[in-house]
C-alpha cells in the first residue's frame, strides 16, 4: 500500500491545517523548507512545528530546498522526523547525508525535473529515499509534469538492478487522476488537492486507492 505525505505549503491557515493533517489518515506530514536562494520563495515552519510538537504525533517528511542545509538538518532532527531530504543538485552532499544519518534519521535526495538521474548514482548506497519532483520546486498548485513518469521508471530500474531498498517518493501536481499513473512509487506527496476540500481523508484515501489499484493491475 502506498503511503501519503500531505504538504501544507499551499495552506491559507497553516496551524488549522496541521491539526487536520495530524488527525487524518495521512502517513506523514510533508514539510517544505525554502531558503530564498535555492528557490525564490522563503518558507520555514520550524518554529510553528516546534511549538506544536506536543500536539502533532505524525512523523515528519522534511524536504529542504536549501543551498546550505546544515542548520535546518540540525533543527528538524530535533522534531518527530522520519525523513530529511536534501537536493541532489547541491555540492558537499556527503557532509549533509552523513549528518542526517548521525541523527538516526532516514535520508533522502530530491531531484528536480530538469536534472539527469545519473547525479544520484554516487549516493545510492547511502540514501533511504529518492524524492522525484514532478513540478519545479518552490510553490504549490503547479500541474504535474508528464515526463516524470519516464523518470520514475528509470529510477526504479536503477534501484532494482542494484538490489537496493530505496523508497521512491513523488511530489508535485498530484491529484486522484495523476495517482492512477504512479506505478513503482512508494510515497505520494500531495498538498493543494488534498487541502482544497473539507474532508481531507476522502481525498487522501482516493489518491491511495487509485494508486494502489493501478499498481495491482500493472
Amino acid at each position: 500500500m502506498k503511503k501519503i505525505s500531505v504538504s501544507f505549503l499551499s495552506s491559507h491557515n497553516v496551524q488549522k491545517d496541521l491539526v487536520k493533517i495530524n488527525q487524518s489518515t495521512a502517513d506523514y506530514i510533508h514539510v517544505d523548507v525554502m531558503d530564498g536562494r535555492f528557490v525564490k520563495k522563503k518558507n520555514n515552519p520550524f518554529k510553528l512545528l516546534s511549538k506544536m510538537s506536543n500536539t502533532i504525533n505524525k512523523r515528519l517528511d522534511v524536504h529542504l530546498m536549501d543551498k546550505n542545509p546544515l542548520k535546518n538538518i540540525n533543527y528538524y532532527a530535533s522534531l518527530n522526523t522520519e525523513y530529511i531530504t536534501v537536493h541532489a543538485e547541491l555540492e558537499k552532499l556527503d557532509k549533509y547525508l552523513n549528518l542526517i544519518k548521525e541523527y538516526g534519521i532516514k535520508c533522502g535526495l530530491a531531484i528536480n525535473p530538469e536534472t539527469d538521474i545519473s547525479i544520484l548514482i554516487p549516493y545510492l548506497s547511502k540514501i533511504d529515499l529518492i524524492l522525484i519532483m514532478s513540478v519545479n520546486p518552490g510553490r504549490g498548485g503547479q500541474p504535474f509534469i508528464d515526463d516524470t513518469i519516464k523518470k520514475i521508471l528509470k529510477i526504479k530500474k536503477m534501484i532494482v538492478s542494484q538490489k537496493l531498498k530505496i523508497k521512491i517518493s513523488i511530489d508535485g501536481g498530484i491529484n486522484d487522476e495523476v495517482a492512477k499513473r504512479l506505478d513503482f512509487v512508494d510515497i505520494i506527496v500531495s498538498g493543494s488537492y488534498i487541502l482544497s476540500g473539507e474532508d481531507i481523508d476522502e481525498k487522501i484515501e482516493l489518491i491511495r486507492k487509485n494508486a494502489d489499484k493501478n499498481h495491482l493491475n500493472s
